[in-house]
């Protein structure tokens, strides 16, 4: 009878141009091992040991992917002289890469 050789995956990220963060990636652990052996520290693993590759996939992805949160329907059919509700009103968060100095 043949074993089912068990396979572990590893989410990492590999350095971009131009991306500080670097892109997100899955592999087996063999190939980790590899990658490792031939360039050591260049790339960054964020987590290893997972058995279940969808799970690596996603935790890859991040929340590319995600259903965008959908509007309540207070926000929908307000009338535009109601003023928005504080709670709703969020501020953008500031892109470093546009800042002017």
């Amino acid at each position: 009878m043949r074993q089912l050789e068990r396979t572990s995956w590893v989410v990492y990220t590999m350095p971009i141009k131009g991306n500080p963060e670097g892109m997100r990636a899955v592999c087996e652990r063999k190939e980790w091992d590899a990658m490792e052996r031939d360039r050591p520290g260049y790339y960054t693993i964020i987590r290893t040991d997972i058995t279940n590759e969808g799970e690596a996939e996603k935790l890859a992805r991040g929340k590319s992917g995600d259903t965008p949160p959908r509007a309540t329907k207070k926000l929908l059919f307000q009338r535009p002289s109601e003023p928005t509700p504080a709670a709703v009103v969020t501020a953008a968060p500031a892109d470093p890469t546009t800042a002017t100095s």
